[in-house]
């Protein structure tokens, strides 16, 4: 049986305003209700730094136990966010992939020696962050955890754990019973870049529409 005290999110998206914000309101409310310990289930393809970062501290910043559970894939700020768990957990079929910071430039785009400058100062300043965030979590040097970044490394659960990245592998995702909250959203296409509609969208649809975050389930219902 579930613990009282203890609350399950599955985060079943791209790290992106709208998909953080909503787990964000859903911890905080929890929080009031006195619930200590959160169960945060993650398969998520990487997102936003500047969001995938605040995430990661607000987590690590609240007077709550965070344990973090990989069903999935945890990809570049997806990593981040598993590392918000002071436990944190893997399946057996899973990957983790560690890559580098991009900026996304608007077609068409001018910039002055300046503007360049300041972009690139930004992206060096969010590699570095994200490096540390991964370093002191896995005990590793920054400089190295920046190398295997600029190497675009993927890791397998026992690979991850010999890493430092992952505790225990464990199939088991949460107990029966258990109320389970869910935040899921499709990943944003890139931009330029022609997208089928997804499957229950006719063609011509407009964007998905921000998070859906389910209401608690019961396993047993």
């Amino acid at each position: 049986m579930p613990s009282n005290d203890t609350f399950y999110v599955k985060f079943f998206a791209p790290v992106l305003p709208e998909s953080v914000n909503a787990l964000m309101q859903v911890v905080e409310g929890k929080f009031k209700q006195g619930y200590q310990h959160l169960v945060l289930l993650i398969s998520c393809t990487g997102g936003d730094v500047f969001h995938g970062l605040s995430a990661y501290n607000f987590l690590r910043g609240l007077p709550m136990e965070v344990t973090t559970h990989n069903f999935g894939s945890a990809d570049s700020m997806g990593v981040v966010l598993y590392c918000a768990g002071s436990l944190r957990l893997c399946v057996p079929h899973a990957r983790f992939l560690l890559h580098g910071a991009t900026v996304n430039f608007p077609r068409p785009v001018a910039l002055e020696e300046k503007q360049l400058e300041e972009r690139l100062k930004s992206l060096q300043i969010d590699m570095g962050n994200i490096a540390r965030v991964i370093a002191d979590t896995v005990g590793r040097d920054r400089d190295e955890v920046v190398l295997d970044m600029l190497n675009r490394t993927t890791l397998f659960p026992e690979q991850a754990v010999e890493y430092g990245l992952v505790h225990e592998i464990r199939s088991e995702l949460l107990p029966p019973g258990a109320e389970l909250i869910s935040i899921q959203m499709a990943p944003r296409p890139l931009e330029g870049t022609p997208q089928p509609p997804m499957p229950s969208q006719p063609a011509g649809s407009p964007p998905m529409p921000p998070p859906f975050v389910a209401p608690p389930q019961d396993r047993n219902g």
